[in-house]
């Protein structure tokens, strides 16, 4: 352990480095059970349930897992604030410490991001498969959360609106999930619920933060559990692909590099990574189970300096090889809502293997991989990357609303866990909605009164009703008249829970 806290602390100045040794020591102190506070009497319920913890549920010393969390924290270039919390973020839980005692040890902000994090360790997610139908609907065809749900509803209540204070609440709670993942198969609990909550809750979380790897990863670790049949399938179907897939691509490198060089490419890297399982997966019921029609199975990355060699790569890539039809994305010149920047192609490779290439920059790589903690600048402000995640802006509105918990998850399950899509307005602005959003969420998504007196919507030229659903990359224009008012009709296919709550608004207004 003492090699693994040298490796965190070594990226930080002294001073830092020491507070992220202290707080090692502190909790080190607080799971192995020695330690007696001074100022508060332990109860014999908590030094029993202290003595408990030394291991944990799969056996090993309790340690391992704060450590671990601070590691992959450390990794993610957090500071050392963030660090030190990893490590403590399970001492209030173990002990009788109060956040005001942990304070004058670490300080306020050290003291809020634990108090926060244990906040969130009580209550677990006890939800269906998303695709299970709700137990019970309201009038308005909003599910009503199951018992099982509701503390679990209220536990990420309080996650989100601490993360609307501070993100880094959320970051370690992705840590400390990411690590229960890696160790699941040791776990001597309910291993399925443990992998729900990683693939249902918090790997979507980490994709609307741009954090593409961390995603991916817990995805893949908790695939197994929660679908058993479908992981084995996949396995069958797509191992010997994948490994022909990757000898190709690791076969073709030379000949890229080549090319690269020859026209004084100067790259920075090129290599070969093959997609995740559970996203693999996800594509393939789109597809039929077809695996002749996953284009990106192996995909070669090329990282190069700035943004005109990105271009400049994309166009020699062409010359040498032929692109398939429909399949080159810019991304640079429009991001993904979670910030993920770079150039998509699709070519016919040499003996006319159909090969993707995906190219970008090292600071677009390092937003793909680790997202708003890849910028993360807490010296300046908490939130530096608000106006790019315009969900964060979301939050703050929900939590001056000071809506209910079982309100709060309804809308967190259409802005949180749903796919989403771009859309254009007329004059080229981007507005980004859930998947199979309607022109009636578009014209809220603008504005309240373009919503409330919609009463036409033109898609791509063409007049389209205002209960379908719209694709990515639409044009959609809305017909104003200042005499039209909401429907309630409109209720039943609205997906975005502003639209919801503007309609009902107007509806009370004019009842």
């Amino acid at each position: 352990m003492r090699e693994t806290l040298t490796k965190i602390t070594e990226k930080y100045p002294p001073v830092e480095a020491e507070i992220i040794n202290r707080a090692f020591e502190f909790a080190s102190q607080i799971h192995a059970g020695p330690l007696r506070q001074s100022f508060s009497a332990r109860s014999d319920s908590s030094e029993t349930r202290r003595e408990a913890r030394q291991k944990r549920n799969s056996g090993e010393d309790y340690m391992i897992h704060p450590l671990k969390v601070a590691e992959i924290l450390a990794e993610l270039n957090l500071d050392f604030e963030t660090v030190s919390a990893g490590l403590l973020h399970d001492v209030l839980e173990e002990s009788d410490y109060k956040p005001e005692h942990l304070e004058k040890e670490f300080g306020a902000n050290i003291a809020f991001l634990v108090r926060s994090v244990s906040k969130l360790h009580r209550v677990s997610y006890s939800g269906e498969p998303s695709s299970a139908p709700p137990s019970s609907e309201t009038s308005d065809g909003r599910s009503k959360a199951t018992e099982g749900q509701r503390g679990f509803i209220e536990n990420f209540h309080k996650m989100i609106l601490a993360t609307a204070k501070d993100i880094r609440v959320v970051l370690i709670k992705l840590a400390d999930r990411l690590h229960n993942l890696e160790t699941l198969e040791t776990f001597k609990g309910n291993k399925e619920r443990i992998a729900r909550e990683g693939l249902e809750i918090y790997a979507p979380l980490a994709s609307r933060l741009g954090m593409g790897e961390i995603k991916g990863l817990m995805e893949d670790l908790a695939f197994p559990y929660v679908y058993p049949e479908d992981y084995q399938k996949l396995l069958r179907l797509a191992s010997g692909q994948i490994s022909e897939n990757q000898k190709y691509a690791d076969g073709l490198k030379p000949a890229v590099e080549k090319i690269l060089k020859e026209n004084n490419i100067n790259y920075l890297a090129l290599n070969a990574r093959a997609k995740h399982l559970y996203s693999l997966w996800r594509k393939l019921q789109k597809y039929d189970f077809d695996l002749e029609r996953i284009y990106d199975l192996v995909a070669l990355r090329i990282i190069v300096p700035d943004v005109a060699a990105c271009y400049e790569t994309l166009g020699i890539l062409h010359k040498y090889w032929q692109p398939l039809p429909g399949r080159i994305k810019d991304f640079i010149a429009l991001a993904k809502p979670n910030g993920y920047q770079s150039l998509h192609t699709t070519v016919f490779c040499e003996d006319g293997k159909i090969t993707e290439f995906q190219i970008r920059t090292p600071e677009m790589h390092q937003t793909a991989d680790y997202g708003i903690a890849a910028h993360w600048g807490y010296k300046e402000q908490k939130n530096p990357l608000a106006k790019r995640y315009s969900w964060l802006r979301q939050l703050a509105e929900w939590q001056k609303q000071n809506m209910s918990a079982s309100d709060f998850w309804e809308h967190a399950k259409i802005d949180f866990f749903q796919n989403r899509i771009f859309v254009f307005t007329p004059k080229g602005d981007v507005i980004e909605l859930p998947e199979d959003a309607t022109p009636v969420d578009f014209a809220y998504a603008v504005h309240s009164d373009l919503g409330n007196h919609c009463e036409q919507a033109k898609v791509n030229g063409k007049i389209m009703a205002l209960d379908q659903a719209l694709n990515d990359g639409d044009i959609v224009e809305i017909v104003m008249n200042k005499k039209k008012s909401p429907s309630r009709d409109w209720l039943k296919f609205i997906k975005t829970s502003k639209a919801r709550s503007k309609i009902r608004e107007s509806l009370r207004l004019i009842s």
